[in-house]
């Protein structure tokens, strides 16, 4: 296995100039004695899309998690646009332009696709029935399929069972669901662990197209083959630490795996 120091670098010469969309600084989170992140700092501009790489118990969920609102750090700040947030909740996240795709995409299988981008979210008609609850399905229904066409995601019908798409088109819409409410980040936990060579595929489609609209992607993967192709960079979690931050053009798939299994730490160690 080969490995090269190139493009191992720290976040702030990674990253894009500027304020970072979002980042995160000295975030560390422990359950009971046991340390799942030790003092993370990572940073993602406008329209990049970073990867989130590790070995399992790396700490990659939890750190999702938190960036999500689904869990709250023991220390560490998150920054949004540059000013520190806290987020008691998902839904707090949620209003804050944060939305999380996961691997299970949270999906209604028995409601079309319109519905589930709306779900929890509906629109009630104008007038006086709106305070009966009537809902305005022809807008949501054209709203949707105004989303989806701008994201250039295909669908077919906005009007098809989410229970009977492929797995590339529910993950479509799990991710047409998060751009189509002004989603500031977009967060993607394991998006392709599920699917087959051609809706990965499909999944790397949508998150180029989602990072050329501005929204930044942290993209949280073990397919490194894909994550290499997609990535400006790759955050490299080893033990809770970020422990180095590649880009992409400059290092190949098995310098990521000598970072992940921590072989190239002890390089460095040694070369030091």
């Amino acid at each position: 296995m080969s490995f090269s120091t190139d493009g191992v670098v720290p976040n702030s010469a990674a990253a894009g100039t500027g304020t970072p969309v979002i980042a995160v600084r000295g975030i560390a989170k422990h359950f009971g004695s046991i340390q799942a992140l030790r003092s993370v700092d990572l940073d993602v501009h406008q329209g990049e899309v970073v990867g989130l790489i590790g070995d399992n118990g790396a700490g990659k969920s939890t750190l999702v998690n938190i960036l999500s609102g689904a869990l709250q750090p023991n220390a560490g700040t998150i920054l949004l646009d540059g000013e520190p947030v806290t987020f008691a909740s998902s839904l707090e996240a949620r209003r804050a332009g944060i939305e999380t795709v996961y691997q299970d995409l949270s999906l209604a299988p028995d409601l079309n696709v319109w519905q589930n981008i709306f779900l929890g979210r509906e629109k009630t008609v104008k007038g006086p029935l709106r305070f009966m609850g009537w809902l305005d399905r022809r807008s949501m229904a054209r709203e949707a399929e105004a989303d989806l066409e701008r994201t250039h995601i295909r669908i077919g019908s906005v009007t098809s069972l989410a229970g009977r798409l492929s797995g590339g088109q529910r993950q479509a819409i799990a991710v047409g669901r998060a751009v189509s409410w002004g989603s500031r980040v977009l967060l993607m936990d394991e998006p392709t662990a599920a699917l087959g060579v051609e809706q990965q595929e499909t999944v790397g489609e949508l998150v180029r197209s989602v990072s050329s609209h501005g929204v930044p992607v942290l993209l949280i993967t073990h397919n490194l083959p894909q994550v290499h192709r997609l990535a400006d960079r790759v955050a490299v979690l080893f033990h809770g630490h970020v422990v180095a931050d590649l880009r992409c053009s400059e290092v190949t798939v098995d310098d990521m795996v000598s970072w992940i299994t921590g072989a190239a730490l002890g390089a460095q160690h040694h070369a030091d």
